[in-house]
């Protein structure tokens, strides 16, 4: 049975203090979790400081992105190697934002797992057509080209280590929420094309998350259908109250 996990992507949002005072209301709210998996993603410049904060607890810790290299003349970017040595676990890759605003491609993004999964850590690898392309019929040709790009060459045994987001880009910060159905029709693809790209076997076990606008209303629907394996939570997941619900779905 795959664990559930939720993780909030603050985005470039909280303060140092901020992001502490909220962590410290997850630790206290969310202490009795037990049966899935909690992480919450900071911005760079709170990562060590949540870190320290939640170290003991059962809230894990994860980045918003990383570079592929360990080290080098890279103005501005962050290693897998630092983010390992804080304590960070996750960290997502392939966000629409950074796809849309800094022009990411499907190779960066496999170059990017693969060097998270070499040092130890595991991505959260985000995959999702835009509004245009779901009009155009083209959801399903875009994820599943996606899902094969990004897992170009990562071994069979490395997918225990993956996570996939299924976030269509029209349903980020808009509002506007996928049904129920609608996410786990394309969830079942992707978990459709791992079977396809591997086994059987490594498609049940892979974890697939659903984003886009997850808010306490409608994170019960959407996390008990049978293919949905949690959310990557944006927005709702700056206020304390509202994670919680979201986590104890």
């Amino acid at each position: 049975m795959r664990t559930p996990i939720i993780a909030g992507n603050w985005k470039m949002n909280k303060t140092v203090d901020e992001a502490l005072d909220l962590v410290r209301k997850l630790k206290e709210s969310l202490k009795d979790v037990k049966d899935r998996e909690i992480v919450v993603c900071p911005s760079f410049v709170a990562l060590y400081a949540v870190a320290k904060e939640i170290e003991g607890s059962n809230i894990k810790l994860g980045a918003q992105n990383c570079y592929y290299e360990d080290n080098g003349a890279y103005t501005g970017e962050v290693s897998p190697v630092m983010l390992k040595d804080i304590g960070v676990e996750y960290v997502v890759i392939g966000h629409s934002e950074r796809r849309s605003y800094f022009a990411e491609s499907d190779d960066l993004v496999n170059k990017k797992a693969k060097a998270l999964l070499k040092k130890g850590l595991k991505p959260i690898i985000c995959v999702g057509e835009s509004l245009e392309q779901r009009e155009a019929g083209e959801t399903e040709n875009i994820v599943r080209k996606q899902v094969f790009r990004d897992l170009d060459g990562i071994e069979p045994y490395q997918l225990n280590d993956v996570v996939i987001a299924y976030e269509p880009i029209w349903a980020i910060g808009t509002g506007k929420t996928a049904t129920s159905e609608e996410a786990n029709r394309v969830i079942s693809l992707i978990r459709d094309t791992i079977k396809e790209m591997y086994s059987e076997k490594e498609a049940s076990v892979l974890r697939i998350q659903y984003g886009g606008s997850v808010k306490p209303e409608n994170a019960t629907e959407l996390m008990t259908q049978s293919e949905i394996d949690g959310a990557l939570v944006g927005g709702a997941s700056l206020d304390a109250e509202a994670f919680e619900a979201i986590v104890k779905f």
